[in-house]
């Protein structure tokens, strides 16, 4: 995270930028103000493409305003995932928790309808969806870089999730109806995508063990 501006607080992260820019959106809403970038920018002392690293224009801000705010799904979804260290365990329950309560929310519409420069933004490629993903990924008890996910890994399981619930907002059929089918239905599409990284990192581990040569009795094999 750049370390300027911000009118000399700087957030010690991305989590905490974001909520700062959104508390800034909340402050222009409540005044009844149009909600422009611009101001965003002056309220927390920052550039504006500072804001614009976070989210792509002034829709994605409202959108992302009242998505934080419905029904504080974000401190329930950290609540619902907490004691979670498992990463297979974890994304499947968080990507099933997000279904469950949001499945019909109009406010998370937003995210998912966000226009960068007019024109509509993917869903898997918009900033703000990304960005909330990144979020929601910190907000797990798995310690991701000993699982073997540095920032490149996060933002591919990240896009994997995303995709998987946008489908299953789009079109859940009778799955929210039943919780052990929607597990199960989730883990079908993750599971293979997240157990794969951990694979791959035990083969690089006997790779390198191989490529090592033994030693008997002090001899090399």
């Amino acid at each position: 995270m750049r370390r300027h501006g911000w009118s000399g607080n700087t957030p010690a992260s991305d989590e905490e930028a974001i909520d700062r820019i959104l508390d800034a959106v909340d402050v222009l809403v409540e005044r009844g103000s149009a909600v422009r970038v611009t101001d965003v920018a002056r309220i927390l002392g920052v550039s504006r493409p500072t804001v614009y690293r976070y989210f792509p224009g002034p829709d994605a801000l409202v959108a992302g305003s009242r998505v934080r705010s419905a029904d504080g799904f974000m401190e329930r979804f950290a609540e619902h995932v907490r004691g979670l260290n498992d990463p297979a365990a974890a994304l499947v329950e968080g990507v099933a928790f997000a279904v469950e309560t949001l499945v019909g929310d109009p406010q998370i519409e937003q995210v998912f309808t966000a226009r960068v420069n007019g024109a509509p933004a993917l869903p898997f490629a918009s900033e703000l969806a990304s960005t909330f993903v990144r979020s929601m990924l910190h907000r797990y008890d798995v310690d991701w870089a000993r699982h073997g996910y540095d920032d490149a890994a996060l933002n591919e399981i990240g896009e994997l999730c995303l995709r998987t619930f946008h489908s299953l907002y789009l079109d859940p059929g009778e799955l929210t109806r039943d919780r052990t089918a929607l597990r199960r239905y989730i883990t079908g599409w993750l599971g293979p995508a997240i157990y794969y990284r951990q694979m791959m990192r035990t083969v690089a581990t006997l790779e390198a063990a191989a490529a090592t040569p033994r030693r008997r009795n002090g001899v090399s094999a």
